[in-house]
């Protein structure tokens, strides 16, 4: 992560020190709005055809919209909607906690990017559910062992969680059309900028681990090769393991009963 760290000496003006909070509270806003007026979420949404119009602010305010599977609306029951948010509310002081405010906004930031380019050329309008959802993800690689309680009873790892919503993703990456596909590869885009490198080089590593343990393997010797020998009468300790050798000064390996004298050796 040097990259990073040089960044952040340079941009670290961008840190927004508490931005998940921001979006859980303004989250928790437009559900109280269009609980009043149900047709105010339209206004929100990341339309590329309306931002091509000047409606510029649905670029950041799709972030707001409360969504299940992918469809923005007021239908959220408040019992759904609290226990997301605080889900999301954990996640992000977890990473703004394990990152810092920078690395966190940052990566939202591109995220954020990698969305809204789904949106544009493959017309996604699950933006927002997948940007949570790679919040989740780099939770799971930065604190895996970090503990959540489901429905607050359940005690589960967060690479747990991370992996069940993984499975789900992947379901859908397998089913649905090369176009959804697409999206869901732009959309994880703050992911594999982060963690991409690392993961191809624990998988280089493994490898070559795997390649060193495999050549040791076929360069080790046989259990059934002997590893004494005598020159004389080729005995070894896989025929007679009571006998017992020797090396001559001739520099060859001998049984007892063939060991030659010193003045055979010199003669």
């Amino acid at each position: 992560m040097s990259f990073f760290n040089s960044l952040e000496r340079r941009l670290g003006w961008l840190a927004i020190p508490g931005l998940i909070r921001f979006v859980v509270a303004f989250t928790a806003l437009v559900y109280l709005l269009t609980l009043i007026n149900p047709d105010f979420v339209s206004m929100l949404t990341l339309d590329p055809r309306r931002i091509l119009h000047g409606e510029v602010w649905r670029l950041v305010t799709y972030i707001f919209i409360p969504q299940v599977g992918g469809q923005p609306g007021s239908t959220l029951s408040p019992f759904f909607l609290i226990m997301a948010l605080w889900f999301l509310l954990f996640i992000g002081d977890a990473l703004e906690q394990a990152w810092g405010a920078f690395r966190l906004t940052i990566y939202f930031l591109l995220g954020m990017i990698g969305t809204t380019v789904a949106a544009f050329l493959f017309g996604a309008q699950f933006s927002n559910i997948m940007l949570a959802s790679s919040l989740l993800f780099a939770l799971g690689h930065v604190c895996p062992d970090e503990v959540i309680y489901v429905l607050f009873i359940l005690p589960m790892k967060i690479k747990w969680v991370a992996g069940i919503s993984a499975a789900f993703l992947l379901v859908g990456f397998v089913s649905h059309p090369m176009s959804y596909r697409m999206a869901l590869i732009a959309a994880f885009a703050n992911y594999f900028i982060f963690f991409g490198p690392g993961l191809v080089r624990a998988a280089r590593g493994r490898n070559e681990v795997a390649g060193r343990r495999r050549r040791f393997e076929e360069s080790a010797r046989p259990e059934e090769e002997a590893l004494h020998r005598c020159a004389t009468c080729g005995a070894t300790e896989l025929t007679n393991a009571n006998l017992e050798f020797r090396v001559s000064r001739d520099g060859e390996e001998y049984c007892l009963a063939h060991l030659p004298s010193a003045s055979k050796v010199e003669a």
